[in-house]
């Protein structure tokens, strides 16, 4: 039975089975679990903004979609994982706030989806499931060793992908 990990928001962290990951608290942000199958090696980022080029103070790696999935991948492979085998599961990205205008500020959630799909799809990581959008935030629980994406969320039942 290992520990489970925790990564806290603008973090990321890698596990090693029989270990597991968490994140609390994915509103807008984005939970990015990838790993290799063949090894279980995997890790889970916790993403807050889509783009580190549009911010003048980017020095945490972690908190942007497309810095942090490249540093993630690069610790899973030092551990060991393959990057040819890498598979992804992402949760997250909800709207919080319902507001009548549509400006890029307001749709936060929608652009980090956007950007962490951007970002897999370039490094040719498929994703294998999601759950993002709507309105609510999540709390998940990714094992890399059977790849479950354990999403929980007040008021709505668990579930996994």
């Amino acid at each position: 039975m290992g520990e489970v990990i925790k990564v806290g928001m603008a973090d990321l962290n890698i596990c090693i089975p029989p270990d597991k990951i968490t994140t609390l608290g994915l509103g807008s942000c984005v939970g990015i679990a990838i790993r290799d199958p063949q090894t279980g090696i995997g890790g889970l980022a916790h993403i807050m903004l889509p783009d580190s080029q549009a911010i003048r103070n980017n020095s945490n790696i972690p908190k942007f979609a497309d810095t942090g999935i490249e540093d993630l991948v690069k610790k899973i492979v030092a551990k060991g994982g393959s990057r040819s085998r890498l598979v992804s599961k992402i949760a997250g990205g909800a709207q919080m706030f319902s507001m009548q205008t549509n400006t890029d500020m307001v749709r936060i959630g929608e652009r980090n989806v956007e950007a962490s799909k951007k970002k897999l799809k370039e490094m040719r990581i498929p994703i294998l499931a999601e759950e993002c959008g709507l309105n609510y935030g999540r709390t998940v629980i990714f094992d890399p060793a059977t790849g479950e994406f354990v999403i929980r969320a007040v008021g709505k039942p668990e579930k996994t992908i």
